[in-house]
């Protein structure tokens, strides 16, 4: 569906993100057949799919081949599709990726109550197969988002879809309580937006363990954005490790291509989750891919997140 007009305008003065890099290399441990990355974004064209105009920032236009062409790189065969905050509620970029795209795809989907079932069941004939939350904003209260996930989960109960959050576990330590007491799945991406540097001992890491003993917990192994140690970021191991060890069975990988990485735009960045600002290189996938290699050195460990996890997730083929 092509978004209203007004959408575009103030396109022009804001700063665009770099794009991905163009060039990733395959993996040094090759990817099992069947491998799957649980996490990355479409975006543009602009022209068609104008992100809202509240974003200070403009994604780059990346199409699916762009995507695929990075996957066949580093040897996945399925990928999950996220929704971006940037555009909302509006799930079409992201779906139209999902139909125009060559491999096996899953999505996951931003909803409110301004979505109807009808919707709800277009995006499920899609392939979505989760709802997004994102709890960053300050303002956020526990009343709040306990309110939100009641709502949500009611809806997509039906569905059989599990929520997935996106979540600063150390700025709002309440968030814990209200994934432990979800009636559905769920799982928390980017390691709750902690900082590697703080170690697993960080009071926003051990509500994740916390959580990791729970069977309905599941986690998304995305190291990059809490780490500066560029390009492998061995900082991670130990986090990935320990998730791993607690649910070994409840952990996926995430490439988060394209890497929108807010630091690149002066004075502007999520310092509230205290991610590195500023200087931070484009991530190589093919450097990405390797990391996990390093983090989960056996290679039928390294199967199960990457193939078998995946599937029971998001019921791939």
């Amino acid at each position: 569906m092509k978004r209203d007009a007004d959408r575009t305008s103030g396109v022009a003065a804001r700063p665009k993100m770099l794009a991905p890099d163009r060039k990733p290399h395959p993996p040094r441990l090759p990817f099992p057949a069947g491998a799957c990355d649980c996490h990355a974004h479409a975006f543009g064209p602009q022209s068609i799919y104008p992100c809202t105009p509240s974003f200070p920032y403009l994604p780059p236009d990346v199409s699916p081949q762009d995507y695929e062409e990075m996957l066949q790189t580093i040897g996945c065969q399925r990928a999950v599709l996220v929704q971006h905050t940037i555009y909302g509620t509006d799930n079409s970029c992201m779906v139209a990726a999902m139909k125009s795209g060559k491999l096996q795809y899953r999505g996951v989907a931003i909803i409110d109550q301004t979505v109807s079932d009808k919707e709800l069941d277009s995006l499920h004939a899609a392939g979505v197969r989760a709802a997004r939350i994102s709890v960053t904003r300050p303002e956020l209260s526990l009343e709040d988002v306990s309110q939100q996930v009641i709502q949500t989960a009611a809806r997509i109960n039906r569905l059989g879809w599990h929520l997935q959050f996106l979540a600063c576990m150390d700025h709002f330590p309440w968030i814990e309580q209200i994934i432990a007491k979800s009636p559905l799945v769920c799982v928390v991406d980017h390691f709750g937006l902690v900082r590697a540097s703080d170690g697993m001992q960080a009071p926003g890491f051990s509500a994740l363990l916390r959580l990791a003993r729970l069977d309905h917990v599941w986690f998304k192994l995305i190291g990059y954005r809490g780490s500066i140690q560029w390009p492998h970021y061995p900082d991670v191991t130990p986090l990935v490790r320990a998730l791993m060890a607690a649910a070994p069975d409840r952990c996926v990988w995430g490439s988060d291509w394209p890497h929108t990485n807010l630091a690149h735009i002066p004075g502007y960045h999520l310092s509230m989750c205290d991610y590195p600002s500023g200087t931070e290189p484009m991530p190589n996938d093919g450097d990405l891919a390797d990391a996990l290699g390093e983090w989960l050195p056996n290679a039928e460990t390294r199967r199960r997140v990457l193939v078998d996890n995946p599937v029971r997730l998001y019921g791939f083929e």
